[in-house]
């Protein structure tokens, strides 16, 4: 484990919303985070057919959301910003600052985690930033997402959690943080993220459906493991504090050997198509939707993972009772 990681969570242990989330206890409430949308196109929540119980919020009706999501037991909450204009020039720091900022001033209680990506911003629907040749620019990609890590510190965010794959981005986000005076913002990465065929309704979510080709040359391979491990290997020695894998069934396998060779806590993300094919098998009488989610819920900790990213996170204390 790198010093850098040790340092981001040594210097968060005192908040008791992350001494539960990465605890060695099995999965519980404490331990589920929930993914909120905020579009700055909306003016009132918009229901996502695909994800039922899941919304797309305004910038007014996310307090709601979050404050009934309180009183369920919600402590943690990862967040995805959507803006209005798509840009591959420039960060719309105004509207990133104002939900960061308000959700945090109302809410200090929170644990706001902020996923670190350009897909939803950029034009293109890629995670990076293209040459003129439309390849990925690796190099230009990470400094704009560093920018972009800082901006969400400077407005309140408790936690980035990159998603993007470029290569030595965790270095280079640890790195502008620490030298910003955020040395205790810990990075939550998604460390082992695989091209997946599960993403689809977030991408509706979250207006990030790639405009052109896809993200084979920069998300993992299904078929390699090795790759797999070593990626949340080179995350963990870069500074990552927690580690993640995505898709949460299709990865289960590599929780354990993942925590084992990093010793840092490994989670997973119970992706959109996941959760949507439970809903979906539910809705047309094949299974209990509650019982089968948590079926899911007590694989994922089975297999070791010390937290859950879930849709269903705020009826986490009414599924696990």
């Amino acid at each position: 484990m790198s010093s850098e990681s040790l340092l981001g969570l040594r210097r968060n242990r005192l908040n008791a919303p992350l001494r539960n989330l990465v605890s060695s206890e099995s999965l519980n409430p404490k331990k589920l985070v929930q993914p909120i949308f905020v579009a700055e196109s909306l003016k009132s929540p918009e229901k996502m057919s695909s994800l039922p119980g899941v919304f797309r919020d305004s910038s007014e009706s996310i307090l709601s959301q979050i404050e009934s999501d309180l009183k369920n037991g919600v402590e943690h909450f990862l967040l995805f910003l959507v803006p209005e204009k798509k840009s591959d020039d420039s960060i719309p720091k105004s509207f990133y600052k104002n939900i960061i900022g308000n959700i945090k001033s109302k809410f200090p209680e929170t644990f706001l985690w902020v996923d670190t990506c350009l897909c939803s911003l950029t034009t293109h629907g890629h995670c990076g930033l293209l040459d003129p040749k439309g390849r990925i620019d690796n190099i230009s990609s990470v400094k704009r997402l560093s920018e972009l890590a800082l901006c969400y510190a400077e407005s309140g965010a408790d936690g980035i959690s990159p998603s993007d794959m470029m290569d030595g981005r965790i270095r280079s986000h640890r790195n502008i943080l620490d030298s910003n005076g955020f040395q205790h913002v810990p990075i939550m990465s998604y460390s082992t993220k695989f091209k997946s065929h599960f993403y689809g309704p977030f991408r509706e979510a979250a207006e990030s459906a790639p405009g052109h080709g896809d993200r084979s040359s920069y998300q993992i391979d299904v078929r390699n493991r090795e790759d797999s491990i070593l990626s949340s290997i080179r995350d963990t020695e870069e500074g990552a504090d927690l580690l993640m894998v995505k898709p949460g069934i299709t990865s289960i396998d590599l929780i354990l050997p993942i925590k084992e060779q990093t010793g840092l806590p490994v989670g997973a993300y119970q992706v959109s198509g996941e959760y949507a094919s439970i809903a979906m098998l539910a809705e047309n009488g094949f299974c209990k939707f509650e019982d089968a989610l948590k079926e899911t819920w007590q694989v994922f900790s089975r297999a070791g993972a010390s937290y859950l990213i879930t849709y269903a996170a705020r009826r986490g204390k009414e599924i696990l009772g």
